[in-house]
């Protein structure tokens, strides 16, 4: 009744690593699901569903767009986490931030505007069930 030649092997989902080395500068736009780690340079934008790590040597002028972040290096730009930051000691970061959550570790320069997702919809939605409550009052 069960055959085992009926079933294939199921593969894992496995996040591929890519790195941009010490002493490599890229001026451009990428794309990717796997995770980066960015140790030279990087001008542009970088959008991925996986996780972006600025290695100490790294920065990044642009626009990032990933679902986890931890930065040891700098940054300038639009920085848009879905869900973790991690700002590490070393870090220097200036630009616009919206986050899902922040880690900010002593030492580091966060100099940012910073929104929270998460705290956002809250406020709204408080904000809207006072009114409701003062019209019917």
């Amino acid at each position: 009744m069960f055959s085992s030649k009926d079933k294939k092997p199921q593969k894992a989902k496995v996040m591929e690593r890519n790195v941009v080395a010490k002493n490599t500068t890229i001026v451009g736009d990428i794309k990717s699901d796997g995770d980066f780690r960015i140790d030279g340079t990087l001008e542009g934008t970088l959008i991925t569903n996986g996780r972006v790590i600025i290695g100490t040597d790294g920065f990044i002028k642009g626009n990032v767009e990933a679902t986890n972040a931890d930065i040891e290096g700098k940054f300038s730009g639009d920085l848009l986490v879905s869900n973790t930051l991690t700002i590490k000691t070393t870090a220097d970061i200036s630009g616009d931030v919206v986050i899902g959550k922040l880690s900010i570790e002593p030492g580091a320069s966060f100099n940012a505007t910073c929104s929270m997702k998460g705290a956002i919809k809250e406020l709204n939605s408080g904000n809207e069930q006072k009114r409701r409550s003062e019209k019917t009052a």
